[in-house]
């Protein structure tokens, strides 16, 4: 039910801020400013997302829990979504979505209602012996005709 009333009220929402705005600013200046926030913010979400995908691959290198960088790359991926979907309210969020000392403190908020049931990592799994692997022998082709452009070896002229 939550969800529903979402999808209902941004709509509403941007619909109201879209004639505020244009009221205020008139037409051309408020699409103008939509344009330059998608342009602005899909720079920015590039950014982020490159420093996001360093740290979690230095994380998995030291074998580190790779939660959080991964939580700030989901949240970089929906503000991306955000700020590319035209409106005044959905930008402000994805921006919000965009500072880091946001997205940490949603992630510990988040944290603290999530439970994890289990995390292991480093551990491999030893692949059982393949029956499928057939053994054989091999020699060399080469042409008949070298230096022939066009002649791979595997046709005839």
């Amino acid at each position: 039910m939550p969800l529903l009333a979402l999808f209902i009220a941004v709509p509403i929402i941007e619909i109201a801020l879209f004639i505020q705005v244009g009221g205020l600013i008139g037409l051309w200046p408020t699409l103008g400013i939509v344009v330059l926030t998608a342009i602005l913010g899909t720079w920015l979400v590039k950014s982020q997302g490159r420093q996001v995908l360093a740290e979690l691959q230095g994380r998995f290198n030291e074998l580190r829990d790779p939660t959080e960088p991964l939580a700030h790359g989901a949240m970089i991926l929906f503000s991306g979504a955000l700020l590319l979907t035209p409106g005044f309210f959905t930008d402000a969020v994805g921006f919000l979505l965009l500072v880091p000392a946001f997205r940490t403190k949603a992630f510990a908020w988040l944290r603290k209602r999530v439970k994890v049931q289990s995390f292991t990592m480093g551990t491999t799994a030893q692949r059982p012996p393949r029956d499928d692997v057939v053994e054989g022998t091999y020699h060399e082709v080469t042409p008949d005709k070298p230096g022939i452009p066009g002649n791979s070896g595997w046709t005839r002229h």
